[in-house]
């Protein structure tokens, strides 16, 4: 059963801010790729149409290796990365760094681990 509600979340400083719609019940995916294993992210995708930017757009520097597939977005102020962009194979997705969300504690959520550095 989805236990979809809607997040706020934001980079550390507070110019980037966004809100998304996502059911944190399953678990979020922690990669071991050369970014992911340095920023410690702890990945929720979700389908472009349920995350909704609110404020930063100006504030978004944009970071791509590899395939050049994600927009690695971090705030160009404190550097924090609060949510990327790509695609996959639903169409356009983002993925919500869930350590950015408001009231979620990262310790509480089943984590998945994902190989990347071997793709």
């Amino acid at each position: 059963m989805s236990e979809s509600k809607t997040y706020h979340g934001s980079c550390h400083c507070g110019n980037v801010k966004y809100e998304v719609e996502l059911d944190l019940s399953g678990p979020v995916t922690a990669c071991n790729c050369s970014m992911c294993s340095r920023t410690g992210a702890l990945m929720a995708f979700v389908p472009e149409d349920k995350f909704q930017l609110l404020s930063g757009e100006d504030s978004l520097s944009d970071y791509q290796f590899n395939t050049k597939k994600i927009h690695h977005l971090f705030c160009s102020n404190c550097g924090v990365r609060p949510f990327a962009r790509g695609s996959g194979p639903g169409g356009a997705m983002c993925m919500v760094n869930a350590r950015c969300l408001e009231g979620v504690d990262p310790l509480a959520l089943e984590v998945k681990h994902w190989d990347g550095k071997s793709r």
